[in-house]
Order: C-alpha cells, then structure tokens, then sequence
C-alpha cells in the first residue's frame, strides 16, 4: 500500500497514530506547530492503553520505561483510608499493573519507531481542501501538499476539527490542575489518590525513586500565584498526611506546571470522505480516569485495523468512527461527571460525595473499573 497520509499533530495520540499506519505500509508525514513537544510531566497507561501498544509493538518498551502501579488506594486528606484494596488489585482486575512513565520518554519511544523524517516539526497545518485525487493542506511554510488522506491529532483546539464541524465551543471546566515530580520514592501502598473538600492530589511511582503528582482546585479561570505555584501548593498541603508535603518538599519549582482544564463541545463529525479525528481532537476528556493519552492510544491502533481491513481510507475511517464513537463517548461523560463532584461547590458538598464512595463494594468497583481500563476493555474490530 503506497498511499500518502499527512496527521496534523505530534502528540501522543498523533504519533502513535503514525507508527501504527507505518506498521500496516502506509507514508505517513505528520506535521506539528511546536518546535519541542517535549514538555510535560508523567503519565499513566493503563491496561487498556499497554494492550493497544502491543498491537502497534510497542507495549514492552513502554513498560520498561516507568513504574508500576498494582494497587491504588484513596485515602482522606487526615490519612484515614477510604479505599485500601490488596496489593494486586491492579492485576486481578485489569490484567496487568498500571505503568507510569513520563510523557517525554512515552513521546521518545513513539517517535523512535517513526520512519526518518516522519515529523515536520514547527510546521502548522492552516486549511484543508478536498481535491478529487484526496486533499490539499495549506501549510504555514507556503506549501500546500496534496496528500490521499489527512489525520487530525491537533488536540483540544483542533484545526482539522473544526474543518469537519465549524465551531466548537471551549468552556473552562471550573478548575484548574498542578502536575509535577518528585525526588521521592513513593511507599507503593500509598500510590493512588488523597482527597480533601473541593480538592485532590493523586500520586504514583515513577521509576524507584520519583514520583508523579497531580493536583486540582477549584479556581478562577487564568489565575497564577505571585510567589510561586510550588510555595503556593506546600502552604495548602502543609497539614496534610505524607505523602503530600513529602511530595512536594521533594519537588523542585521548575518542574511544577500548571493548566486550567476545559471542555470542549463534542464533535458531530468524527469522519468525513478522507479526513478524520483521533485524540483530544475527536474527544477531549478531563483527566480523572486517566483516560486522554490511553484513549488516543487505542484510536491509533484501531485506526491502522480498519485501514488495513478496509477496501479504502473513506471506508476505515468511516468504520473507524462509527467502532470508536460508543466507548469514548461514555468515558468522557464519566470523566465530566467525576470531575464535578470532585469540585462541588460548597466545598462540604464535595467532601460528603467524595467520603461516600468508601460505600461502594470493592467487586462493583473492580468490575467497573475493568470495563474502563482492563486488557480485555481495548478490543479491535473483526
């Protein structure tokens, strides 16, 4: 198979994208904005996501690259234990451990298995155009490429998106997120999550001696802190249980980020003729079941299936949308839902959801959150 197809983003989503049509004989070129997509700080792929980079071969390198997570407590931020599951949950439930890895070695390993020269990096994609041959792409260096099929993995603010759709709204979801690592070795009985009113810090080994955390709050829209976001973080976790200050003693300001969370109105057209959407840009999701990057992932290797199945890259995307739309759309909805009692306003609102999933079995978790995240949760079309 000798057809050209131009992705339009090299991010996780858009370079997994690209090795798995690689895998299957297309030339792929993928061309990105950013002159460094390095920046970032760690990641979780679960189960579901490490199934898909077998498909793709790139499972076990992966798992080589970060830690592994086998358990994932909740606990209240006083320490006291509101979920504290046996050691091997992760595996009896999903199959596999959790692993985490940091986003700049996930993104290395994805590019590493790219053909030379497959990224165009500092090159933006500004218009597309259907041609009766396939599509023409307006690029921001004043060349306009023909290409069979184009791929938009442009994220939130997807270009290639709003080709497809027209506007899409962008709504600040009402919080924002801290992420950062620590030179901190993590007990592994206490990776998972701490929660607080109207706050949560999640917390993972990455590696033996480091540890990826993250952080929300309810907030203003577009606000900073003065003195810094690290300081600002110790004063607000200083009473909290260990890990948390230990977390953050540990972490240098740096390495500290900070993004205010959106959501974005979902798309009605995932696929039209020779383009279509993968990633963020098809079906952003806020980050509480961990399922952003691990859902690109699987749109990538189910993309490369339905290419190589299909009679011609019309049909595999259209088959494509329509095996994908059901799945995603029901994580997004639950990440939303999540993510608004976690923030519930006032604060004693979120306190009492939060304490209250300590009610739920352990099984009905288990099983649900196999469903979600599980080897068995990724499935490729026949």
């Amino acid at each position: 198979m000798s057809q050209h197809i131009l992705v339009v983003g090299a991010g996780i989503a858009g370079l997994a994208t690209a090795v798995a049509l690689q895998r299957v004989g297309l030339r792929v070129t993928v061309v990105e904005e950013k002159a460094d997509t390095s920046a970032g700080a760690g990641i979780s792929i679960w189960p579901n996501a490490l199934a898909a980079l077998d498909a793709v071969g790139l499972g076990d390198a992966v798992r080589a690259s970060g830690g592994r997570v086998t358990a994932g407590a909740v606990r209240w931020h006083d320490g006291t234990w509101l979920r504290r599951p046996s050691p091997d949950r992760m595996v009896r439930a999903l199959g596999e451990p959790l692993v985490v890895t940091r986003r700049a070695d996930l993104t290395r390993i994805l590019a590493g298995a790219l053909a030379p020269g497959t990224v165009r990096a500092g090159v933006a994609a500004r218009e597309i155009a259907n041609t009766p041959g396939g599509v023409r792409v307006t690029l921001s260096d004043g060349s306009a490429p023909e290409t069979a099929a184009v791929i938009g993995a442009d994220g939130v603010g997807s270009m290639v998106a709003r080709h497809l759709n027209g506007p899409l709204r962008r709504r600040y979801a009402g919080y924002t997120a801290w992420r950062g690592i620590a030179s901190h070795a993590l007990d592994p009985e206490l990776a998972g999550q701490t929660l607080g009113a109207g706050t949560e810090v999640g917390h993972v080994p990455l590696g033996s001696d480091h540890t990826y955390w993250f952080a929300t709050e309810r907030t203003a829209e577009g606000g900073s802190t003065p003195d810094g976001e690290l300081d600002y973080l110790r004063r607000k976790y200083r009473d909290w249980a260990d890990p948390i200050p230990s977390l953050l003693a540990a972490t240098a300001a740096g390495d500290v980020l900070r993004n205010d969370l959106y959501d974005r109105d979902q798309v009605r057209v995932w696929s039209r003729g020779p383009v279509t959407l993968v990633g963020d840009a098809a079906h952003p999701m806020r980050p509480h079941l961990g399922q952003g990057g691990c859902q690109g992932l699987e749109d990538a290797a189910v993309l490369a299936r339905c290419v190589a199945r299909s009679p011609d890259l019309p049909s595999a995307f259209a088959r494509f949308a329509r095996f994908r739309r059901a799945r995603v759309r029901a994580l997004v909805r639950e990440s939303r839902l999540i993510g608004r009692l976690v923030n519930l306003r006032p604060a004693a609102l979120s306190a009492l959801a939060s304490r209250a999933t300590v009610v739920i079995p352990e099984a009905v978790v288990g099983r649900h959150l196999a469903s979600v995240a599980a080897r068995s949760a990724f499935v490729l079309p026949e």
